[in-house]
């Protein structure tokens, strides 16, 4: 079943894929934030129940600050923006790859294997909406690199600032978007 979870985020990914690429109808309008939705239920919906002490990782590692005001945020231009979210996927990246190869439980590993595969999956989709540029991102030399971050230590602060990364500022990008902000004719 959890594999099942895995490919219907990517299932859903290409089913947008080749819904843009049919000739002669419009894309979708803001049908991107019900495939967003998805990917948000998906992560809130890892069980952390059974997670003890092979959650704790071994030092601390740095996630994108999730927390913003509304007006600080209106204050950014949209590449900074997108420059904010970019690297904060990539964050999230990074600090679920030590999680993976830490966590003996079969069941928890699976689940954070979607969330990186997600995270990939959420990249390429916001590509594909011309919401980030085409080329790879090329991260600084260290996290230290990344401005509005913070560190935390363990399986269930990473999965939450992924959860809250993506109902806040992932969102909050799509939802302003061009993609989003075709009128309806």
């Amino acid at each position: 079943m959890l594999q099942k979870t895995g490919r219907r985020g990517l299932f859903t990914l290409l089913l947008m894929v080749l819904e843009w690429t049919r000739p002669g109808l419009p894309s979708p309008i803001c049908n991107h934030l019900k495939v967003l939705t998805s990917f948000i239920k998906e992560a809130r919906d890892i069980d952390m129940r059974s997670c003890r002490e092979e959650c704790r990782l071994s030092g601390s590692v740095p996630v994108p600050n999730t927390s913003f005001g509304i007006d600080v945020l209106e204050e950014k231009n949209a590449l900074a923006q997108v420059q904010e979210v970019q690297s904060g996927l990539w964050l999230l990246q990074q600090a679920l790859n030590p999680l993976q190869r830490s966590v003996t439980s079969t069941a928890l590993r699976s689940q954070i294997d979607t969330s990186i595969t997600n995270v990939n999956s959420i990249t390429n989709w916001l590509r594909s909406l011309n919401i980030l540029p085409i080329e790879e991102y090329t991260p600084p030399a260290s996290a230290a690199g990344i401005e509005d971050t913070w560190q935390v230590s363990s399986a269930s602060e990473v999965l939450e600032v992924y959860v809250n990364f993506l109902r806040g500022k992932v969102r909050r990008l799509v939802s302003d978007s061009p993609a989003c902000q075709q009128d309806v004719s």
